[in-house]
């Protein structure tokens, strides 16, 4: 593995952290992603990630954002030969970028967010070649338009193709089921056949009828394959969080209980993996809508998750004929998820690379970015 550096100098501006590149680099800008937002800027055989400027939700982390991206430039003290960004054109890191990209005449490099966090695990590792990565978070655009959270990913580079995906939920009311997991568990009662059961699950919920219409009608209800809303639909199954306080409350408050009720046994049939690499969840979360103890219940659904996980991995990699994968994405914040699936993934035999110094999340997308650019801009010769 390069070497990674901490700390900061007089010269510098905010580098949180150094990453060694094990390839010919080009100067450029990464400007990162949405929520937890960095910027990285490459020099002298290194991806050098900015500190964390916060979620771009409101004028004063613009406005950092932007003269972050300034400071860098200025550092960087050449003109970067390209300028990437998140492919989600309304993130205002993304609309920056293009500023940027034609205030320099450089290319403008647009990189799928999830294909962002695997190479940035495949950066942090200097791993070069083909790999595998399973990519789990809340969301992220796909390149079809739809919300993308639970990717199995063959990464090549600059080149990724999406192998397998999770069976996708409804999202009832759109960006408010992210944070309302009532919704998700809704949406979950809903695709299980169970919609009337929605209103007298949720009594304190105003609007549970409203939301049993709009899943019955398909009205404002996109649909996702976001690991994070599994989490999401299986707390509010379980009804240890309808209404989360704060982001990922829902999730760390199932690994919570988990850990205090220690590992189970895997739920025989919990998942269905089927011919076009689609991992259905769907019977779990029917086990999970009748279970009445929340400890139980928060450690099936981890192990099951993670079993079904190792499963539609290990598949993968012997059709694909790759024995490294690499796990990116927020949801490798819970430990037990990938303490779980380490284990098994390497009793497949397989290679498992995770996030070192940088977290997994979303603060890792600029390096990631850098990353897919490097080899985009490597391969086309500039």
């Amino acid at each position: 593995m390069p070497a990674v550096a901490h700390g900061l100098s007089a010269s510098q501006p905010a580098i949180a952290v150094q990453v060694a590149l094990p390839l010919v680099d080009r100067p450029m800008l990464a400007a990162g992603a949405w929520f937890s937002n960095t910027l990285c800027v490459t020099r002298d055989g290194r991806a050098c990630v900015s500190r964390v400027v916060g979620d771009l939700d409101h004028a004063d982390a613009c406005r950092a954002h932007q003269a972050l991206a300034g400071e860098l430039l200025a550092w960087l003290g050449e003109k970067p030969r390209a300028i990437a960004h998140d492919l989600h054109p309304d993130f205002h890191s993304s609309r920056h970028a293009a500023v940027l990209a034609a205030r320099f005449d450089v290319p403008l490099i647009g990189v799928q967010h999830h294909h962002a966090h695997i190479a940035a695990v495949a950066a942090e590792h200097g791993h070069a070649g083909p790999l595998l990565g399973l990519a789990l978070d809340g969301v992220g655009l796909g390149t079809d338009g739809a919300a993308w959270g639970g990717e199995l990913l063959r990464v090549d580079g600059s080149r990724f193709r999406r192998l397998g995906h999770l069976q996708s939920l409804p999202l009832p009311g759109g960006d408010r089921a992210a944070r309302e997991p009532w919704r998700m568990a809704a949406a979950a009662l809903h695709v299980l056949g169970r919609n009337d059961e929605i209103p007298r699950r949720f009594p304190q919920q105003a609007g549970a009828a409203t939301v049993a219409a709009m899943l019955r009608r398909g009205l404002h209800c996109p649909a996702t394959s976001s690991m994070g809303r599994h989490f999401d639909a299986a707390a509010g199954l379980l009804g240890v969080c309808e209404v989360m306080a704060y982001e990922a409350q829902a999730a760390m408050r199932l690994e919570q209980l988990a850990a205090a009720h220690g590992p189970a046994v895997p739920l025989a049939g919990g998942y269905a993996i089927d011919g076009h690499g689609v991992l259905d969840l769907r019977p779990l979360l029917a086990e999970l809508a009748d279970c009445d103890d929340a400890g139980l219940g928060a450690a099936l659904f981890h192990a099951t998750v993670a079993d079904g996980l190792a499963q539609w991995v290990a598949r993968a990699a012997e059709t694909q004929g790759i024995r490294t994968v690499a796990l990116g994405g927020g949801c490798f914040l819970n430990r037990i998820l990938p303490d779980t699936l380490r284990p098994a993934l390497a009793a497949q035999g397989l290679e498992v690379l995770g996030a070192c110094r940088l977290p997994p999340g979303d603060s890792a997308i600029s390096l990631g970015q850098a990353w897919v650019a490097l080899h985009r801009l490597l391969e086309e010769g500039h």
